[in-house]
């Protein structure tokens, strides 16, 4: 099926040294752009990630240090990219937990403020998940028919991109209307429809540092918007404030946001708490 797109797509895998976001680097990023006309173009690019790649990395990408050591930096990469995905939607397997994270971080340890809150993400594995609960390669020869060994090589970003895609577009053809008898088994081919079902969590950061939470009256009522739908708030999710109000405590705590700023968080966390802040003094201000 031939997605319906409104803006370009970029269906993309990442390989990198770990999983600590702060810590780790990308070695690897294989992307497809789609565009709304249909074109599809395909890149490749190892990632000098200035640090050793752990052996057991190695064995599971089979990306060594030769491999990378004459690669570009990220750094050097990143307005390239940056230029390269603005105006885009992202899609991925797995990748609203740990793609688009990782990725923004990147780009915010280049210097470049990505914001991924103006962007779509669709993410394969959580519809996979919601409908089947499988992995991708039990996704692929569900979606697609065949064994994804027979096709792909496993664990590297170009070939785990090119399986994804065929897999989020089986899974279009699949649930498509007309096809599933149960409603709540139709997804549609919309980018929104889709960006909404593959979230899994109420995080305002990748981290969930900060998560959304409704409001409610005094009364313990959820408090409804202008659509009938439940507001939201900004609250913290960890610590000593866990549960409370970020803008509150911004206010009546302003060293906290100094204390995170200087600790050991995600720049990602650091950025979306520095935005609420901006956007509470522009409200105060009455911008």
């Amino acid at each position: 099926m031939k997605l319906n797109l409104t803006k370009p797509l970029i269906v993309f895998d990442l390989e990198t040294t770990g999983l600590d976001m702060v810590k780790d680097r990308i070695i690897q990023i294989s992307y497809i752009k789609v565009y709304p006309d249909g074109t599809e173009v395909r890149k490749n690019q190892f990632v000098n990630p200035e640090k050793p790649i752990p052996e057991e990395v190695v064995a599971l990408t089979g990306i060594s240090n030769d491999d990378v050591k004459d690669a570009p930096t990220f750094k050097q990469l990143a307005a390239t990219f940056n230029q390269e995905f603005s105006g885009c939607d992202f899609a991925g397997y797995n990748s609203n937990h740990f793609d688009v994270p990782m990725l923004a971080e990147e780009f915010l340890r280049a210097g470049i403020d990505f914001d991924f809150s103006k962007c779509r993400l669709i993410d394969a594995q959580n519809i996979f998940m919601k409908m089947e609960r499988r992995n991708l390669a039990a996704a692929y020869k569900f979606y697609c028919g065949r064994k994804m060994e027979e096709d792909f090589e496993a664990h590297r970003a170009d070939q785990d991109t090119e399986a994804t895609y065929c897999v989020l577009k089986g899974e279009l053809d699949r649930y498509a209307p007309g096809v599933q008898e149960e409603a709540d088994r139709v997804l549609n081919n919309d980018m929104d429809e889709l960006a909404e079902f593959s979230k899994r969590n109420d995080n305002v950061d990748f981290a969930g540092r900060i998560v959304w939470q409704e409001l409610k009256d005094a009364d313990g009522n959820v408090i409804l918007d202008e659509k009938g739908e439940p507001r939201k708030h900004e609250v913290f999710n960890f610590g000593k404030y866990k549960g409370w109000d970020v803008a509150e405590i911004l206010t009546k705590d302003p060293g906290y946001f100094t204390w995170v700023l200087g600790s050991d968080f995600t720049n990602n966390t650091k950025q979306v708490l520095t935005r609420i802040r901006l956007r509470e003094f522009n409200k105060r201000m009455g911008k």
